[in-house]
């Protein structure tokens, strides 16, 4: 697919701002597939370029969490198998029945989750008591997580994070590094098979690339310099964004009043 320099210049500065949105709290697929599906690209092209764009973001920011210590890579690799595993059953699955069913519940489950960051008074800079060994968390969270994200993708974020703070103890800095670690495991997985579907527009994907790598290296540097009074306002904002925006493409009707 071919789009001219102004249009590719405008979703690699929509790739910049998704970037700096996941480093910190992920949903930047609420900016860049609505931006790809303006361009007139087809659905599935879509979000399969969105995966190449974004598993930039996710590795800009994963290696900025690793060189900072914040990411301790030995205990991740179950998890990190787990969610690879997970990932390319999803998309293999996804291939073959509806996912209408999930569609329809997520944006509850968000608006829960984004509740849980808001109200919670033990989520802090301080890590807490882990509820899970790793190899548990691995097979649980890694699986599943990893799974849905290569089943359907929205949210996935909110659910990693919310897996280490819940489960593994993590303070929120931790848990939105080890976030991107997976993410960007899950990412890969998941674009492998797109890549052999040939689903990929790889000069747009590239292109939007370039703006991934400047907005993840932003917000990951905005995580360690602010730590949880960046972190927690803004799992609650998209977490509440990406459930209303569900629920405005499923019941319109509900929002009638706003017109």
């Amino acid at each position: 697919m071919e789009l001219d320099l102004l249009t590719l210049g405008l979703l690699a500065l929509a790739a910049l701002l998704a970037g700096f949105i996941d480093a910190i709290a992920g949903g930047g697929g609420l900016i860049t597939i609505p931006a790809l599906l303006a361009t007139g690209m087809p659905p599935t092209m879509a979000l399969a370029t969105n995966k190449l764009q974004s598993s930039f973001g996710a590795f800009s920011a994963t290696l900025y969490y690793l060189r900072r210590g914040l990411i301790d890579w030995r205990s991740m690799k179950w998890a990190v198998a787990c969610t690879f595993v997970g990932s390319v059953l999803g998309t293999l699955l996804v291939q073959r029945i509806d996912a209408s069913l999930l569609q329809k519940v997520l944006p509850f489950l968000l608006a829960a989750f984004a509740l849980y960051f808001l109200f919670s008074p033990r989520i802090g800079d301080e890590d807490r008591h882990r509820r899970l060994g790793m190899v548990p968390f691995a097979l649980l969270v890694g699986t599943g997580v990893g799974f849905y994200d290569g089943f359907f993708g929205p949210g996935t974020g909110s659910f990693f994070a919310l897996g280490f703070i819940a489960l593994a103890g993590f303070n929120m800095a931790r848990a939105t590094a080890h976030t991107k670690l997976l993410n960007f495991t899950s990412n890969i997985a998941s674009l492998l098979f797109f890549i052999l579907g040939g689903q990929v527009a790889w000069v747009v994907g590239l292109s939007m690339a370039l703006g991934q790598i400047v907005g993840a290296r932003l917000g990951s540097k905005m995580v360690v310099t602010r730590g949880t009074t960046i972190i927690r306002p803004m799992l609650v904002t998209v977490s509440l964004v990406m459930s209303v925006r569900l629920l405005w493409q499923q019941h319109p009707e509900w929002f009638a009043w706003v017109g």
